[in-house]
């Protein structure tokens, strides 16, 4: 009976960024700069697809729901981290801890395998663009943001089931500034080989499928691109932004979650983690708009409109 006892904790101590107050007013104010940068960002850029009807395709759909996910993937971390900081207060319950990272992996996962699906959207108008509207219309692109949702949905529950047989054993300090599934391993006093095993294996084949869908369409791409005889530029351009954006994704992923874990690493851990879920959400529109005339141009009438309508 002491020792089932021993595994009911009410709730966590995230011990955050750092304990200096100097250092956590500045953390404030800048994450809460980057956060609502963030919002601003990803906002506009839904409302521009939706508005401009020269946005109204594959590509351009695609993009709005990734920045529907970044506005997602940021709001479930930042809020209560900024809350913390203010109050100085850094206790989260059990329940509260495990829904954060339930949808901190949906997220995560579903995003994941959206970026997949804009590498194939490329590939299809650029190597086979007369058929591009029949492949890629709009029954097509929805099952295909629709699956993301249900297959990032699916592997986050799975996880999550298994996050939850975890067993603490009074040690409740998470060295981190939000709970995610790692950091909750290396605190279970209980066997987490079969956790190990599930977050490897189940990280590398949903991080290598959509990752060789990308492969395969950019190989493609390069392969059509380099026999244009003029055009090269033009065509390979609307792959750059993505290009970026599956980079940083997926480069701090595979870093994160594809390698063993070791004592010692929390600090790089943390940073890399604050890079990918504070600073990624807001870096993307910022790629894709700055990068993309026809984004700038939408942007700009949304703008005055605003001024008109005001």
């Amino acid at each position: 009976m002491a020792a089932e006892n021993q595994s009911i904790v009410i709730e966590f101590i995230l011990l955050g960024l750092t304990d200096n107050p100097n250092i956590q007013l500045w953390l404030f104010q800048l994450f809460t700069l980057v956060y609502m940068t963030t919002l601003a960002g990803n906002i506009l850029l839904i409302l521009a697809v939706r508005t401009d009807n020269h946005l109204h395709n594959p590509m351009y759909f695609f993009l709005s729901n990734l920045s529907f996910l970044d506005i997602c993937y940021t709001s479930i971390i930042m809020p209560k981290m900024l809350l913390n900081i203010v109050l100085s207060a850094n206790f989260f319950s059990y329940t509260g801890c495990v829904l954060q990272v339930y949808f901190y992996l949906l997220m995560g996962e579903t995003e994941c395998i959206l970026l997949g699906f804009m590498a194939y959207d490329r590939y299809v108008a650029i190597c086979n663009p007369l058929r591009y509207n029949v492949i890629m219309n709009t029954i097509s692109c929805t099952r295909m943001i629709g699956a993301s949702w249900v297959a990032g949905g699916s592997i986050a529950s799975f996880d999550i089931y298994f996050i939850c047989q975890l067993k603490f054993c009074g040690h409740v300090t998470i060295n981190h500034f939000f709970c995610e599934a790692p950091s909750l391993h290396q605190l279970s006093c209980g066997d987490i080989s079969v956790n190990n095993i599930v977050t490897l294996v189940g990280g590398s084949i949903l991080l290598l499928i959509p990752l060789c869908l990308i492969l395969f369409s950019y190989i493609q791409i390069f392969l059509v691109t380099v026999r244009l005889p003029s055009g090269r530029y033009k065509a390979f351009s609307t792959c750059i932004s993505h290009l970026i954006v599956v980079t940083i994704f997926y480069g701090t992923a595979i870093f994160m979650y594809m390698r063993p874990r070791h004592s010692g690493t929390e600090v790089i851990d943390k940073m890399v983690s604050v890079f990918y879920t504070i600073f990624t959400p807001m870096l993307n529109p910022l790629i894709y708009s700055l990068r993309n005339k026809d984004v700038q141009k939408a942007l700009g009438h949304l703008g005055r409109r605003t001024v008109v309508l005001q």
